[in-house]
């Protein structure tokens, strides 16, 4: 336990006093998180983090490798898990500090966290099998990497879809690696000391991460901390794979219990968005912790909510591993009932988001500024002698209707298109902005020439509000029509000539 303690303190302070120079370099390399409509943030904020984490975990761990103390050099002697677990930590951790520099796209990051998992696998960190309660020991050997990788790759995005508020994410992963530990310690199996030492490290880390991550924030820690996390909490009970009792308790049930909130949160927002019809990774404004600052809570008081449901998810856990089938059963029950009451006075239990047939949601900003925009746009248009007058009009709506950038492009007439492509964008948008801006795109074909209209704007969902995109198709309609009447002739001088009358 001196070890595990000591791991505990070095990965604090290293966290602790390496935050500050992380977030210095934030500025520098530009990774910072700016105000946009889903965010609930007020003011610019490094977010590479996560950095500071990776280096607080990593670094105690060989620091006890060279004093070669015993729980440090066990860890060390099992050398495919130990290079799985940091050349997979490492190579998600590189993911998501280029997701935080430069932006990533949703199916790169998922191609990312699949690399992840699969060289955890490859260096033997799987999920081979289990031993459930009324069913025994189960295998998974034949389809074991099936298995694997959806199970890093939940936890992953679990954890990465609860950082929306100041503290969130590193309470949740703290409490559950308190779960891991607990249940490690009192396991009794000598390899389980493994688990305690890098769940007491990962906590360390953690909560001197903290110090600066908690409400009011100066760092976040980006999808570099939230996804390292997410790896990390998926491939450290694996090391209890296969033991006396880790099979049940440390690989599956524990995690999967202490993780109950964001995997709560998490399959509500994949069916929300089912649901609606929109891509399964679209970012929104639904999630839990959302709804709870909607309710009026105050940020601190919504995370502390949320710490308080985390801490009832890791009792339960510790329950079930602990306790008898009726003790498992009504703790679970207790829970679940609990969560329901928390979603339910959230606000975001009308199936999961669903809305019930006497609330009409409120219009969106943006709907309401093209609402009174677009009528004047289309008498602007439809009044234009001409495809020159094109782009004025176009710029005074832009700006009548806080879009935050229009651009028109024209391609495929060999040099003889009638629309040049042009961009407008407003003077205060970031790049960041422009990247995470909804984009509501129209196509017209001209023959030999495509004319593509895209209209950007800030909105606290990832796609396009059904009354916008009708709204703007009005406009795009009318720029068509605009752009099929045949050019004005020159008129053609007068010949001079006699006038007789007859």
């Amino acid at each position: 336990m001196v070890t595990t303690l000591t791991a505990v303190i070095l990965a604090l302070v290293i966290s602790g006093a390496v935050t500050p120079l992380v977030r210095r370099l934030a500025f520098r390399v530009g990774a910072v998180d700016e105000p946009t409509a889903r965010r609930v943030h007020t003011r610019c904020i490094p977010r590479l983090g996560g950095l500071a984490i990776v280096v607080a975990f990593v670094l105690p761990l060989f620091l006890l490798v060279a004093l070669r103390t015993q729980i440090a050099m066990m860890w060390f002697s099992q050398g495919s898990l130990v290079v799985g677990l940091l050349a997979g930590g490492l190579t998600i951790a590189a993911a998501g500090a280029w997701d935080d520099i430069r932006g990533m796209r949703a199916r790169h990051k998922l191609l990312a966290q699949i690399l992840a998992a699969s060289v955890a696998w490859a260096f033997g960190l799987r999920l081979e099998c289990v031993t459930l309660p009324y069913f025994g020991h189960v295998s998974f050997w034949p389809f074991s990497f099936l298995v694997t990788i959806p199970w890093f790759v939940a936890i992953i995005n679990a954890i990465n879809l609860i950082d929306g508020l100041d503290g969130l994410a590193a309470g949740v992963g703290f409490f559950a690696c308190v779960a891991n530990f607990i249940t490690a310690y009192l396991g009794g199996y000598p390899g389980n000391l493994v688990i305690c030492l890098l769940a007491a490290t990962l906590a360390g880390a953690i909560v001197g991460f903290l110090f600066h991550n908690f409400h009011p924030a100066t760092i976040f820690m980006g999808d570099t901390g939230s996804m390292f996390l997410g790896f990390m909490l998926a491939a450290i009970p694996l090391f209890g794979v296969g033991t006396h009792k880790g099979g049940t308790a440390l690989a599956v049930m524990v995690p999967l219990l202490a993780l109950g909130l964001p995997i709560f949160d998490m399959i509500s927002a994949m069916v929300r968005r089912f649901i609606a019809r929109r891509p399964i990774f679209s970012a929104d404004r639904s999630h839990i912790h959302h709804k709870l600052l909607d309710k009026g809570h105050s940020h601190r008081g919504a995370v502390l909510i949320l710490y308080g449901l985390s801490l009832l998810f890791t009792v339960v856990a510790l329950v079930a591993y602990v306790g008898r089938s009726y003790e498992i059963g009504l703790a679970l029950a207790g829970c679940s009932a609990v969560l329901f009451i928390v979603v339910r006075a959230a606000g975001s239990l009308a199936l999961f988001g669903a809305r019930a047939r006497d609330a009409r949601p409120p219009r969106e900003a943006t709907v309401e500024a093209l609402r009174r925009a677009v009528p004047r746009a289309l008498l602007e248009i439809e009044a234009a002698s001409g495809v020159e007058r094109l782009r004025g009009a176009l710029e005074r709506f832009a700006k009548e209707a806080k879009l935050m950038a229009l651009e028109v492009t024209s391609a495929g007439a060999n040099g003889s298109a009638r629309v040049r492509s042009w961009t407008w964008a407003q003077d205060t948008a970031t790049p960041q902005q422009l990247r995470e801006a909804v984009v509501a795109a129209f196509t017209i074909e001209l023959g030999a020439e495509t004319v593509t209209l895209r209209f950007r704007w800030d909105s606290e969902e990832s796609a396009v509000n059904p009354q916008a995109d009708m709204l703007l198709q009005l406009v795009a309609d009318s720029v068509e029509r605009l752009l099929r009447r045949p050019p004005p002739r020159a008129l053609e001088p007068l010949t001079q000539g006699r006038l007789s009358v007859v």
